[in-house]
Order: C-alpha cells, then sequence, then structure tokens
C-alpha cells in the first residue's frame, strides 16, 4: 500500500467516524432520544482519530512534510470532514507521491524518527501490531481522562 492509498484510507475513515459522531450528537442533543450514539460513535471516532494522527506522523516523516504541513495534517483531524480535504491538497501538490521513501533500497534513514519509521515499514506485521498497541493505549488514557468538554450532559 502507498503512501497516498494509506492516507486516503485514514482520512475518509476519520470522516466517516465523524459523520457517525455528529449524527449519534444530533440524536442526543436535537431529537433528545438516545445518547447511544454519543457514546459508541464517541469512542470509534476517537480511536480512528488517534489512528489518524499517527498515521500522519508516519507519513509526514516518510514524505520528508514540512513543519507546517505535518502540523497542519495533524489539525485537520479536529474540525469535522477535514482529513479529506488536506489529503486531496496534499495529493495535489505532489506530497504524497511515490512509495516508502525509507523501505528497502530507498532512503538511508538519518534520523532517529526515519529509523523508526525504516524499521516499521521493513516489517509491517509487528508495525501494525505496534500500531495497534499505540492507538488502545492512547485511547485508554483518553478514557481515563474522560470527555473533552467535561463529564456529565
Amino acid at each position: 500500500m502507498s503512501p497516498r492509498t494509506l492516507y486516503r484510507r485514514i482520512a475518509m475513515a476519520e470522516v466517516i467516524t465523524w459523520a457517525l459522531l455528529l449524527s449519534g450528537m444530533f440524536l442526543k442533543y436535537v431529537t433528545e432520544t438516545t445518547d447511544l450514539g454519543v457514546r459508541v460513535f464517541g469512542l470509534i471516532h476517537g480511536v480512528v482519530f488517534i489512528g489518524f494522527c499517527l498515521i500522519t506522523v508516519f507519513i509526514w516523516v516518510n514524505q520528508q512534510w514540512s513543519t507546517r504541513e505535518g502540523l497542519l495534517g495533524l489539525a485537520s483531524a479536529v474540525p469535522p470532514f477535514l482529513t479529506v480535504w488536506y489529503e486531496r491538497r496534499m495529493e495535489h501538490a505532489g506530497r504524497l507521491e511515490g512509495g516508502w521513501r525509507l523501505g528497502h533500497g530507498g532512503d538511508a534513514p538519518t534520523t532517529t524518527a526515519e529509523r523508526i519509521v525504516a524499521w516499521m515499514i521493513a516489517r509491517p506485521g509487528p508495525a501494525v501490531a505496534l500500531g495497534l498497541i499505540a492507538v488502545a493505549g492512547l485511547t485508554s488514557l483518553a478514557l481515563i481522562i474522560g470527555p473533552p468538554v467535561g463529564r456529565g450532559g
């Protein structure tokens, strides 16, 4: 899977989970029928949000994005539906072109971040497992901290 395909898929997943969460919020706050949608879709969206952020950093390093591009990529996950717009913007700018720069036969990693990304590209199975562990750990931490706007409501 190319960097472009990976980023497109996670950006779309983030948009879909935003739509589901907003639907749940409509049911909870407008129709006042149930909060189940917020509880279920909020958790799903949180997991995908964390995954999007981790993949953004991974691609930021591989594609040698500028600090501005990487931070905008991370920020695009906050407003609803912006991740797909940002992914398409980066694609049109040619910032998602090519394969894995740090993969086999590619550039030699020179920074710690590049060495980590190169290791992960060379070992996709353990890399996916590590990514899932990171998402689970960060999700658990977010659940312990609590909702972003406080408790109750």
